[in-house]
């Protein structure tokens, strides 16, 4: 007795000090995670997106022609050469980088006008030199053909004159700089001064000695210098240079009607090369530096409130527990920060909603854990709060990892398929999702493991919050409803909800934005306020039939049209101006169509590839009934969120597809945790019919949907009311698909895997032997009265 007491003795040591141990290396880890996190978020500073920090962002896309194709080596030497003229414009910080083999990411911080940078970009600067063959008239004054296109072109001086030009002499090859000068002395005022290299030197004065060879005043006696089939310049051979002879030193001037300004762009033009391809301009986005400061101001009082209610209600509910759960919390903001500066991501606008929206996941880990430590220590017939706790990391972890991983889908497609801000959206979400584990499973379990092996704590268990079930908990049980006892019916009024959700489609339409229809939309803060059916009317006069005039804020207006050009805009401007007075333009938005079309295109397959990859891990993960339950429950919370749009008449544009995949995430966690708790139900019990185990899953994580759907709520409610318009309609969005999901997961899904869970036909038990011995037949006969059917784990 005494021996086998010592070994019990002995072995319960072991568990403690394995224990203890464990607890010291995750102490060990957090420390060191917080040590290096806080290091890095003190030394590296976080990279703004420009509609946070103001400027102006262009896509631009390579063109092939009839010699080069736009393949990736020649976008990457237009991005060269981009970034040449760029640098010589004296941008701070700009970015360029190449995105797939077609398109050029050109960020400008600071640069509010698109105009000046769009044509400096998007010029292709091909420099040529023509001999002029004589103008191109015909005999009744209308202009004459190329003879031979391929010999020959015709193009209009800077007087209108069409000339006739010989095929080019000199391209931007043959020069080796271009100067911007003023020439104060001869009063002609600015003009480019052109050095060509040691070939063009020799070609130059090739040309010029053929013209000289004609009659002053004659045509052939000019030079034309073309700029991306434009004559800029076509001087006359001064007639004092010999026929023959040529000009010699290798330089000419291009003279012209320039002021500074231009005259430095085009001497940047000129030496900056030619574009090997043509560009497009089909995407732009120019933010206002107010914009961005109110933005951040908005979204930082949000999260500052939204996280401070969260937390009060956390340690409401879980006491001790949720109190070290908030630091935690706090741990993952400082972990999440210091990952965005150390991966160099770009934090935009709604990447910050997004790093505010992960705080609720990582409530939802922290939730998931006290609820199922909460049932271990009510199971218990002995229990410790360490012991509990022990029990609830281990039995979340399945639940916490599965929910995770789906939100990380839903993230790596926005990474995949979404463009511009709403892209660091997605990294801001992956991030915080791994971010928020490492709060819940290293930092939380390590406060919490402490704070439960205090004599104090230990004396008084319910401080800590855990040993108590909690009072949603306890009245379900109490009351304990059979919420499966008609799933038919539950899965009739998901119908019903979806059908009414898609008549909104039907009858009011969906309101695409920019980015999936193109075109230009152009924000304006006016001094004071202006209504939208005037202003409708005024551009109408103006010339914008179908203008879109929607008012923004207290004195904002919003102006949407196809097709806007940089003329037309100043027009819009001008109107506004006229009916608003003192006008600030805050935000132009450029998407062209082929853009347009491009997006609309993969948002689609965002969509169709979330749900089939949601579908995909939970049949890997569960079984097939599962996933489909899940992912019908799914298709009818993107019904619904959609036709809710519709009927509110919302925009459906990159930032709304941001909160539907976002919403796809969050249907899957709830619907994860409790096939998890299902699952675990069938493990343990194969005789209780599968609605009732059903059922008591759904009893069971209630409590911890209901929990985690109230930390979510007071977050997004701040965004929805504290925000700016645009995160303003990404929290209703998540909102409706928060309440939408959670009543999915339970009543739909639920419902559709009852219908679903295949039967099977009631198993005959084995006679004993006495009842075979005493058959009337002499055979093994069987008399069974079960009636239950027996459902297969």
């Amino acid at each position: 007795m005494k021996r086998r007491n010592n070994r019990r003795n002995n072995r319960g040591n072991n568990r403690r000090n394995n224990h203890t141990k464990s607890l010291r290396v995750r102490a060990l880890l957090a420390l060191a995670v917080i040590a290096g996190s806080l290091a890095i978020a003190l030394t590296t500073p976080v990279r703004l997106g420009l509609d946070l920090r103001g400027g102006t962002q262009i896509t631009l896309e390579t063109r092939s022609t009839p010699t080069t194709d736009a393949d990736a080596a020649a976008t990457d030497r237009t991005l060269e050469v981009l970034r040449g003229r760029i640098d010589a414009l004296g941008v701070a910080e700009p970015t360029l980088v190449r995105s797939g083999d077609h398109r050029i990411l050109v960020e400008l911080p600071g640069v509010h006008d698109p105009k000046k940078a769009a044509d400096v970009l998007g010029r292709t600067a091909q420099l040529t030199v023509h001999a002029v063959l004589g103008p191109a008239r015909t005999a009744d004054g209308a202009t004459a053909p190329a003879t031979d296109p391929a010999k020959e072109r015709v193009l209009p001086d800077d007087s209108g004159q069409p000339l006739r030009l010989r095929a080019a002499e000199l391209t931007g090859r043959d020069v080796e700089g271009a100067d911007a000068r003023f020439d104060q002395q001869g009063g002609a005022g600015w003009h480019v001064a052109v050095d060509f290299s040691k070939t063009g030197q020799d070609k130059w004065r090739q040309v010029t000695a053929r013209a000289a060879c004609h009659p002053a005043g004659d045509p052939q006696r000019r030079v034309a210098i073309v700029l991306d089939n434009k004559i800029i310049s076509s001087p006359q051979v001064d007639p004092s240079v010999p026929c023959g002879t040529g000009i010699p030193g290798g330089s000419t001037q291009i003279t012209g009607s320039f002021d500074g300004t231009e005259a430095r762009e085009l001497a940047l033009l000129i030496s900056g090369g030619a574009l090997p391809v043509p560009v497009e301009t089909v995407e732009q986005r120019t933010i206002g530096a107010t914009l961005g400061d109110a933005a951040i101001e908005a979204a930082a009082w949000a999260a500052g409130i939204g996280t401070a209610l969260t937390a009060l209600f956390i340690i409401a509910v879980y006491r001790l527990m949720g109190l070290l759960a908030t630091a935690a919390l706090a741990c993952y903001a400082l972990i999440s920060y210091a990952a965005l500066a150390a991966l160099g991501a770009t934090l935009t606008l709604p990447g910050l909603a997004g790093f505010v929206l992960a705080i609720g996941m990582a409530v939802d880990a922290n939730v998931l854990v006290f609820e199922r430590t909460r049932e271990e220590y009510a199971a218990r017939s002995r229990p410790t709060p360490r012991s509990a706790l022990a029990a609830g990391f281990r039995g979340a972890l399945s639940a916490i990892a599965d929910s995770n991983i789906t939100t990380l889908i839903a993230a790596a497609l926005l990474f995949a398929f979404a463009s511009g801000p709403v892209r660091g959206f997605g990294i801001t979400l992956a991030i915080g999702v791994l971010a928020s584990m490492v709060s819940a499973l290293v930092i939380s379990r390590v406060l919490a493991e402490y704070a439960a092996n205090r004599p104090a704590v230990f004396r008084r268990p319910r401080v800590t919050g855990i040993a108590s079930t909690g009072w949603v908990r306890d009245r379900l049980l109490r009351r304990d409803p059979f919420l499966m006892r008609r799933p038919r019916r539950w899965l009739a009024a998901s119908a019903v909800l979806a059908v009414m959700a898609a008549s909104g489609i039907l009858v009011r339409g969906l309101d695409f934005g920019i980015e999936f229809t193109g075109g230009r939309l152009i924000e304006y803060a006016t001094s004071t306020s202006v209504d939208p059916d005037r202003a409708r009317t005024a551009l109408t006069d103006a010339g914008f039939p179908r203008a879109v005039v929607q008012s923004s804020g207290d004195t904002g207006l919003t102006v949407r049209a196809e097709n806007l050009t940089n003329a037309d805009e100043a027009t819009v401007t001008e109107t506004i101006s006229d009916l608003g007075g003192e006008t600030k333009k805050v935000r132009d938005e450029l998407i062209g169509p082929s853009m347009g079309d491009e997006l609309r295109r993969n948002a689609l397959i965002a969509l169709s590839l979330a749900l089939g990859a949601q579908l995909l891990y939970l049949a890997v993960r569960f079984r097939w009934f599962f996933g489909t339950a899940a992912v019908v429950a799914l298709a009818h919370d993107v019904v619904i969120l959609i036709g809710a749009f519709a009927w509110l008449g919302k925009p459906i544009d990159g930032v709304f597809l941001a909160a539907l995949l976002t919403v796809i995430g969050y249907s899957v966690n709830d619907s994860v945790v409790l096939f998890d708790r299902v699952r675990e139900l069938l493990a343990r019990d194969r005789t209780t019919p599968f609605p009732r185990l059903t059922n008591r899953a759904i009893l069971q994580t209630l409590p911890r949907t209901v929990n985690t759907g109230m930390g979510a709520a007071l977050i997004l409610t701040a965004l929805a009311v504290l925000a700016d318009d645009t995160l303003a309609d990404f929290a209703l969005a998540l909102l409706i698909g928060l309440a939408v999901g959670t009543y999915s997961s339970v009543f739909t899904a639920a419902s559709l895997t009852t219908e679903l869970y295949p039967p099977r036909k009631a198993s005959r038990p084995r006679p004993s032997r006495s009842t075979r011995r005493h058959s009337p037949s002499g055979q093994n006969a069987v008399a069974t009265s079960e009636k239950t059917p027996q459902y297969p784990g």
